[in-house]
C-alpha cells in the first residue's frame, strides 16, 4: 500500500516530486460551507517557502498555488478540493554528477532498496519540497479550526545548544529563525551563520500549541489523538522525535508529580496542571496540546563525506546546490499544518462518535 494519503474523515493525498513540474494535493472530505480564499492558503504558503533569508535556502519558489476544484463563488462545496504548486525554479545539474552516489543521511539508498529505482534530483519525492502540499491543505485544515475557535501556534525552542528563555508570541514572525525569545532569536541567528560558513548544519527543537480544544477528541484504542499526531510528525522527514506534553522528563518524574489533579475552573473541569500536553487516555482533556519535535541536523552539507556508490564502492561526494543550514524556522509553519489535519480529522470523527 502506497503511503501517500493521510487522515480518515479529512483526508488528504499529495503528489510531486522537487524537480519534477509541479506538486500538489487532493483534499476529501472537508465540509461543505467554510468560507476559502487562495490568499488564506498562499499566506501560509510564504511562510513555508524558500529564500526568506540569508540563513535559507536560496531557491526562490513563489509557490503560487492554485484552486483547481472544490469551490463554489468562494465556498467549499463538500466536493473533493484539489490544490496545485508549480515548480518554477528547478535546477537539476547539481545532481548529475552525484545521481550514483548515495548521500549521506538522505533517502537515497532506502528508496533505491524499497522501488528498485529513485529520482536523484534533489531526492524527488522524499524532499522536503513535497512538505509545500502539506502546507497547502494544513491551510484549508486551519478553516475548519477556527470555527471552532481552535488556534495553533509553532515556535522554535532550540537551535544547537542555544534554547528561548521566554515567550512571547509577537516575536515569532519578526526574526527568520521563528522564536519567541528576541534575544535568544540573535544568537540562533549567529549560530547558524557559522555553521553555513564552516560548510556544516544544525538541529533543534520545535514546538506546537494548539489552544482550545475541546475535550473528547480521540479514537482509543489504536488511534489516539496523540498516536495519530505521532504519526503526523514522524512522517517529516526532518523529525527525528517527539513528546507531548512533559514527554521524556516524565520518566524521572514521580507520580505524584506527573499526574494532573483535576479541579474546576470557570464551572468547567480541568487540570491543576498540564504535564499530559492536553491528552489523557488518547483522548483531549481541554488543556492546551503541547508537542514538541527533534528536528535533525539538514542532511546536505557543504563538506566532504564518505559513501558508496550503486555498486558498493567507496566513494567521497561533495554535496552541492541550495540547501538550509537549519531546517527548523521552516518545519514551524508545516508542524503547524500537520497538527492541524489531526485536529481537523478528529474533530469531524467526533461529530459521529458520539450523539449528545
Amino acid at each position: 500500500m502506497a503511503g501517500n494519503s493521510f487522515g480518515d474523515a479529512f483526508r488528504i493525498t499529495t503528489w510531486g516530486e522537487s524537480h519534477g513540474p509541479a506538486i500538489g494535493v487532493v483534499i476529501d472530505g472537508c465540509p461543505a460551507g467554510i468560507p476559502l480564499k487562495k490568499e488564506g492558503i498562499q499566506n501560509e504558503l510564504n511562510r513555508r517557502s524558500p529564500g526568506q533569508s540569508s540563513i535559507t535556502t536560496s531557491r526562490k519558489e513563489p509557490d503560487k498555488v492554485e484552486i483547481l476544484a472544490g469551490l463554489f463563488d468562494g465556498i467549499t462545496t463538500g466536493q473533493p478540493i484539489s490544490l496545485l504548486i508549480k515548480n518554477q525554479d528547478v535546477d537539476s545539474s547539481k545532481y548529475e554528477k552525484i545521481k550514483n552516489l548515495f548521500r549521506p543521511g538522505h533517502a537515497d539508498f532506502t528508496y533505491l532498496a524499497k522501488y528498485g529505482i529513485r529520482d536523484y534530483r534533489g531526492g524527488g519525492r522524499s524532499s522536503a519540497r513535497e512538505t509545500t502540499a502539506r502546507v497547502a491543505c494544513g491551510a484549508v485544515a486551519k478553516k475548519i479550526l477556527q470555527k471552532n475557535k481552535i488556534a495553533i501556534t509553532g515556535h522554535t525552542v532550540q537551535i544547537g545548544f542555544i534554547k528561548a528563555e521566554k515567550f512571547s508570541q509577537k516575536e515569532i514572525e519578526k526574526n527568520p529563525v521563528r522564536c519567541a525569545d528576541k534575544k535568544a532569536a540573535q544568537k540562533m541567528v549567529n549560530e547558524i551563520r557559522r555553521a553555513k560558513k564552516a560548510g556544516d548544519s544544525l538541529g533543534g527543537i520545535v514546538e506546537v500549541i494548539a489552544k482550545r480544544v475541546p475535550p473528547g477528541l480521540g479514537e482509543p484504542v489504536f488511534d489516539k489523538l496523540d498516536a495519530d499526531i505521532a504519526k503526523a510528525m514522524m512522517s517529516l522527514g526532518s523529525v527525528k522525535g517527539i513528546e507531548i506534553g512533559n514527554g521524556f522528563a516524565v520518566s524521572s518524574m514521580k507520580g505524584s508529580e506527573a499526574n494532573d489533579e483535576l479541579i474546576v475552573k470557570s464551572k468547567r473541569i480541568s487540570t491543576k496542571t498540564n504535564h499530559a500536553g492536553g491528552i489523557v487516555g488518547g483522548i483531549s482533556n481541554g488543556n492546551d496540546i503541547i508537542v514538541r519535535l527533534a528536528v535533525k541536523p539538514t542532511a546536505s552539507i557543504a563538506q566532504e563525506q564518505r559513501t558508496v556508490n550503486r555498486k558498493g564502492r567507496p566513494k567521497k561526494i561533495n554535496v552541492e546546490g541550495r540547501h538550509d543550514p537549519c531546517i527548523c524556522p521552516r518545519i514551524v509553519p508545516i508542524a503547524e499544518s500537520m497538527l492541524a489535519l489531526v485536529l481537523a480529522d478528529h474533530l469531524l470523527k467526533q461529530k459521529i462518535a458520539s450523539i449528545k
